[in-house]
């Protein structure tokens, strides 16, 4: 009984819950065809909103005009897509571009860097880089240098000897470099020359004085004070003046001793082949030779000499275990430390005379020799004078290879003496020969 008269009681609730769904759902369905009737009528824009600008007007009772704006947006479409081709395609070839662009640089920057450092074993040493350059001008391109940057000098053959310049460069930035004198002669020898600049300070000697008063000092041998003496055998002058008297090769070990064979050198003609100062300036009117070269000038006794006449010697000098450009200037003199191989730092036609003793001989290349000669051809000014003194060679050579290249070179004759030289004796067939050569006026 309980049973019956509960579902008797629950029964008009269900068939309501299903009526009222019903009606929600026809409502529903009513109110969205409504709609999508006023939607595609356009009469949104009652409400304010013109949902006709972002959608097509469509009219379902009209469909040609659906048709036709239908047609209308998928070629508009079409377009877009032409459009968004043809933009793809320009953004692609702007990508190329852009690529190619990236990879010159690169490869101009790669070049760059090769023409620093191409040439070495390896990546070259951070002072190393510095010294060599190059360095960008700080007010840009300027047309005398014909670039933007300079560029120091370094000598060709460095890029053989990389280890020793970088031992070279290694030094204390801004302190005292180290006794590393014979070291950088050695590379300067080896055709690392000129030297690249360093950021260091020599070693200053203990104890400096001042030197001798001029001209005194030409004559006078200079406090050891004045020099550093670490790279050499001789540890003062002393030492170096009497080297003479004992047995050992030296460059010119006896040229120290300012009183014995150096007070009489180029004082008188003892033989054909020594010229005398006063004989060969005698040959050009009196005080048009007032300046010149000494070429490989030992202690600069001929510069000496010829400062006694007023007439200013720059002499270039290695240091072969002994310290000759310190003594040179100690002498009150212009020293310069340069091989016979580097080019002369004077500008043509500008100096009066150009002396070479001995070092100018059968020991340089043929073709070296001749690239000498046509230097010192090139700094004397016309009419200049080239004293060469004592060259040195075999007897076959004179004629056969070196009178062609003075032949060639068009010096004028104005001495030219030819003497065997016997210290070693007759069967070795050794020549110098001593000339005097004129620079022709035109």
């Amino acid at each position: 009984m309980g049973s019956k008269d509960y579902d008797s009681s629950r029964k008009p609730s269900y068939q309501h819950a299903a009526t009222r769904s019903k009606i929600k759902i026809l409502l529903l369905l009513v109110l969205t065809n409504a709609l999508s009737i006023f939607l595609f009528s356009g009469s949104g824009s009652a409400f304010g909103v013109k949902f006709w600008r972002y959608t097509p007007s469509v009219h379902v009772w009209d469909s040609e005009k659906l048709m036709l704006e239908l047609n209308t947006t998928r070629a508009r479409l079409s377009d877009s897509q032409s459009q968004l081709s043809t933009l793809r395609n320009q953004l692609s070839t702007a990508n190329s571009l852009l690529e190619t662009l990236i990879a010159d640089t690169k490869r101009s920057d790669q070049d760059s860097n090769n023409k620093q450092t191409g040439m070495w074993a390896r990546e070259p040493s951070e002072e190393l880089k510095l010294a060599m350059g190059p360095h960008k001008l700080p007010l840009g391109f300027t047309p005398n240098l014909g670039s933007d940057e300079l560029f120091p000098t370094l000598g060709q053959a460095c890029h053989k000897f990389q280890d020793e310049l970088e031992k070279y460069l290694d030094y204390p930035v801004g302190g005292v470099c180290f006794s590393d004198d014979i070291f950088g002669q050695r590379l300067m020898l080896k055709g690392c020359e000129p030297l690249p600049r360093r950021r260091c300070k020599p070693p200053t000697p203990a104890g400096y004085v001042e030197p001798h008063p001029y001209p005194e000092s030409l004559w006078s041998i200079p406090p050891d004070t004045s020099i550093t003496w670490d790279p050499y055998t001789c540890k003062n002058y002393a030492c170096l003046v009497d080297r003479g008297n004992h047995p050992g090769n030296y460059d010119c070990k006896d040229c120290f001793n300012l009183f014995g064979r150096e007070k009489d050198r180029w004082m008188r003609e003892t033989s054909e082949l020594d010229y005398s100062i006063d004989g060969v300036l005698a040959l050009k009117p009196k005080g048009t030779i007032r300046i010149g070269l000494d070429i490989g000038g030992g202690s600069g006794t001929f510069a000496a000499r010829m400062s006694e006449r007023n007439i200013t010697i720059v002499t270039t000098s290695m240091n072969f275990d002994g310290p000759f450009n310190s003594f040179i200037a100690s002498r009150g003199l212009i020293s310069m430390h340069l091989s016979v191989a580097h080019r002369f730092p004077f500008f043509d036609n500008t100096l009066d005379i150009v002396h070479s003793m001995h070092v100018l001989s059968n020991w340089i290349p043929d073709v070296m020799l001749e690239f000498t000669l046509y230097d010192i051809y090139r700094v004397l000014r016309p009419g200049g004078l080239f004293w060469l003194d004592h060259f040195f060679c075999i007897g076959t050579q004179l004629n056969s290879t070196y009178v062609p290249i003075f032949e060639r070179i068009g010096f004028k004759r104005l001495r030219w003496n030819a003497g065997r030289k016997l210290d070693r004796g007759i069967e070795m067939n050794e020549w110098y020969l001593s000339a005097l050569l004129e620079k022709p006026m035109s």
